[in-house]
């Protein structure tokens, strides 16, 4: 890691520090300007042993866990990054360097999985009815006698929970860790079209070792980074379609086009039916 870099990262840990409340917003809308800030930040996320590391995870944090949707989401962009760099140190059982970045995930997924007043929350969405007028329709003017309005009446609301409860999380297990991830790149697609073109690159760099570290398909790739196989979940991997999609039409045709084959890949290999069926 470069001086100039350092210098550009621990100008921002004083400096947010040293910020009284009534600025926080005004921070947060400048905070985009600083270009040199997310490029040193994703070195020092990329390095376990870098003693930057903690008060940067600590420091991402207290943006998330602040009032202010902006800094939200300028944590939200390192996530991809936060999640591989987790695997990997997983995969090669090097628990001891990942314990801020666990305890940085770990807060993020407590945040999300409740509301203001500390009740967990359903993340879920209703599908209009007929029955009920729209800028699109009145149910008046709907002429077929099988659709009256008296009898679209009859169709209530339909409400689709596309996330149920989860419950707080301490620490990772093998049982609980497919479980927080999926729920948090649930959380970075709900958000992902405020994310910059580094989020997205990032992003498809994570889903393509994650899906072929350890096989074959990584010698055909140019990134040399030895880890071993990372175990996955079918539905961590749909979280990962998602936002590949997003990223293939959004800037990242050439790179998310090689990142969807290496999870058809990998889905393939382990039998999942899920990612292969979005």
């Amino acid at each position: 890691m470069l001086g100039s870099e350092r210098g550009v990262v621990e100008e921002w840990l004083s400096e947010f520090k040293a910020l009284p409340e009534t600025q926080i917003s005004s921070y947060a809308a400048t905070l985009h300007r600083k270009k040199p800030l997310v490029p040193a930040l994703y070195k020092v996320i990329q390095d376990p042993n870098n003693e930057l590391l903690e008060p940067v995870c600590h420091q991402l944090f207290e943006l998330y866990r602040s009032s202010e949707v902006r800094l939200k989401r300028f944590t939200l962009q390192f996530l991809p990054e936060l999640i591989w760099v987790y695997l990997r140190l997983t995969a090669s059982r090097n628990r001891q360097s990942n314990g801020c970045i666990e305890a940085l995930l770990l807060g993020i997924y407590n945040l999300e999985i409740a509301d203001k007043d500390g009740n967990n929350k359903v993340l879920s969405f209703t599908i209009p009815s007929l029955s009920k007028p729209s800028i699109y329709h009145e149910p008046s003017t709907i002429g077929s006698m099988a659709l009256t309005e008296g009898a679209l009446c009859q169709h209530d609301l339909i409400r689709v929970v596309y996330s149920d409860l989860h419950p707080q999380r301490e620490t990772f297990t093998a049982q609980n860790r497919f479980e927080v991830l999926s729920f948090l790149m649930l959380c970075y697609n709900s958000a992902i079209v405020y994310m910059p073109a580094s989020s997205y690159q990032a992003l498809c760099r994570m889903a393509s070792r994650v899906c072929v570290s350890g096989f074959p398909r990584q010698h055909e790739k140019r990134w040399k980074e030895h880890c071993g196989r990372v175990v996955l979940d079918p539905d961590f991997m749909v979280q990962l379609l998602t936002g590949v999609y997003y990223a293939i039409y959004n800037g990242q045709w050439d790179l998310g086009q090689e990142v969807l084959e290496d999870i058809i890949y990998r889905a393939q290999l382990e039998l999942y039916s899920q990612p292969l069926l979005v």
